[in-house]
């Protein structure tokens, strides 16, 4: 808010400077406004005197002193806001800016106007967003890693639709190919187990009790018909089936949803898969060796050329992803995010080169690859195996700790950061669990609405409120804090790191916690205290933005 406002007045002085001859266009954009590094230099700095010099000197020669820089720089902002108390330069040229107390608390009245907006785009940015995840294949209930990658892909397309874009939330998922034949053939071995037939099951099979479930609602339905069937299909169809609606049911919990489904099958059945074969062919990228199909990914700078069809006519994982992300670039998107586990960090830059190869323009993908997940419980870790089942499911997880818990932990590291999960933590009801922190900050600030009515302390209008009485040092923290909200939403947006929002809440939370303690919101003055009401609410007003924003509820009582 703020500091997008001061971002905005050192645009408008880069172009008068520009126009008064004093420096070039080198440096248009490039500066920028930072949050200062040490207590002491202000409440944000910026950059753009040695930038300017930095950049003249690249691009015209000339040289110039960024600290003489740095003094026209506040010269025309002098001349251009009232925004702040003082500007300092300091170091080889940066600029500090001191912002005035009236500045900070005017926060108020724009967050209360906006409301359950404040933080969000007005409007549409005329961008179409594709956001890839979760795409777990159809073999068996969704693992904490997948709910990991299901609650950092549904909070980034919220992040990204709050700053105007147009998302689309799609789910790919594999339903050919070697896994769920493995699928099939077990469902049939316990179909026939069930049945007290002779069976075999697959050395690689899935054993999971759900397995079992599955193979008896066939013998519910079916009887012993299918005990003659050789063919995998019905087993593997029914399969896919019941475990596809098992995963939408945990997804719902989460308040998952997505706009498309699309199977790999498709791919094959309209011939995409072959064509992108053709289409390299033609372009001189593949080749044929040792009985399969190659594609030349040392054309793009990789090491070794790939395989793209084994010898035995099965297509690697790398051919139908490529034809699958042809198909993302057809249907018009101007950024495309995918999100996938960190196993994939081998297969993604072959999908690029493909991509490449086509003559589609990879800039326009973005792949974050998060890391797995580790559930702790008693200081130790708990053990997961998805082929034994012995994995604690999302919906395990959710039936502990609550859906509020679980998004939050999932979003408490970067995706590209190992998570330790601490089920122990995450099941208290306390202030040392994250979540609880933060929602209780919530349903504190608005319990203190409530007595103010009670005690017929109301906070009156808004307009009448002495603002000017908030000068208390964890007032202006907390109005700076608000102040920076709708930027951090921003940033956090075009990063893809929803892990941003809930540092902010942990910080808002802290702040009013300690402030909380240290002051009495409704006293004896009653000017003050509406004040001071006004901040309440205000405050509760962007952490209930935040909260809604990552998917998590607000609480009123706690």
């Amino acid at each position: 808010m703020i500091k997008s406002l001061i971002k905005k007045y050192l645009d408008e002085c880069f172009l008068q400077g520009l126009e008064q001859g004093l420096w070039s266009d080198a440096a248009r954009e490039v500066y920028a406004v930072e949050d200062p590094k040490f207590e002491g230099q202000g409440d944000y700095a910026t950059n753009i005197a040695m930038v300017i010099a930095g950049k003249e000197k690249k691009a015209t020669g000339k040289k110039m002193n960024p600290r003489q820089v740095a003094e026209q720089v506040v010269g025309l902002l002098e001349k251009n806001t009232t925004l702040f108390d003082k500007m300092e330069i300091a170091g080889p040229g940066f600029i500090n800016f001191f912002i005035k107390e009236s500045v900070w608390q005017s926060v108020i009245p724009a967050v209360c106007a906006a409301k359950d907006a404040f933080g969000r785009a007005s409007e549409k940015n005329g961008k179409r967003v594709l956001v890839e995840f979760v795409s777990a294949n159809p073999t068996g209930p969704l693992s904490v890693g997948h709910g990991r990658q299901a609650v950092l892909g549904d909070s980034i397309a919220r992040l990204l639709e709050a700053v105007g874009y147009d998302v689309d939330r799609e789910y790919y998922y594999n339903d050919a190919g070697r896994q769920m034949r493995v699928l099939g053939e077990s469902t049939r071995a316990r179909y026939l187990e069930l049945l007290g037939l002779p069976f075999e099951f697959p050395e690689d099979g899935y054993q999971g009790d759900y397995i079992r479930d599955i193979a008896q609602s066939l013998v519910d339905t079916s009887g012993d018909g299918l005990k003659d069937e050789e063919d995998v299909t019905p087993f593997k169809e029914a399969a896919e089936k019941s475990i596809f609606k098992d995963i939408d049911g945990t997804l719902n919990r989460l308040d998952i949803r997505f706009d498309n489904y699309y199977n790999e099958h498709s791919l094959y059945e309209n011939g995409l898969v072959d064509d992108v074969v053709a289409s390299l062919r033609e372009k001189g990228l593949v080749y044929e060796q040792d009985g399969a199909v190659w594609f030349k990914t040392t054309e793009f700078g990789h090491e070794k050329d790939r395989v793209i069809i084994k010898s035995s006519g099965e297509p690697t994982y790398r051919l139908p992803d490529i034809a699958y992300h042809r198909e993302k670039f057809k249907r018009g998107y101007d950024w495309m995010v995918d999100i996938f586990g960190s196993d994939h960090i081998a297969t993604v830059p072959d999908v690029m080169a493909g991509v490449t190869a086509l003559g589609y323009d990879q800039s326009k993908v973005t792949v974050i690859l998060h890391q797995f997940v580790t559930l702790m419980r008693d200081g130790q870790q708990v053990k997961m195996s998805t082929r034994k089942a012995t994995f604690i499911t999302v919906d395990e997880l959710l039936d502990e700790v609550g859906t509020d818990v679980a998004r939050f932990f999932f979003l408490m590291r970067k995706a590209d950061s190992q998570l330790e999960f601490d089920l122990d933590l995450a099941t208290k009801q306390s202030q040392e669990n994250p979540v609880y922190y933060v929602q209780y900050g919530h349903a504190r600030l608005a319990g203190i609405a409530r007595t103010a009515g009670e005690k017929g302390a109301d906070r009156g209008a808004l307009d009448g409120a002495s603002l000017s009485l908030l000068v208390e040092p964890e007032e202006q923290h907390i109005l700076k804090a608000m102040a920076a909200y709708p930027t951090l939403v921003q940033e956090a947006a075009l990063d893809l790191a929803p892990h941003k929002i809930v540092y902010h809440l942990q910080e808002l939370a802290a702040l009013f916690h300690s402030y909380y303690n240290k002051h009495r919101v409704i006293g004896d003055d009653k000017d003050l205290s509406r004040a001071r009401l006004w901040l309440c609410e205000s405050l509760r007003i962007v952490l209930h933005n935040g909260l809604i924003l990552l998917g998590m509820s607000a609480p009123d009582t706690m």
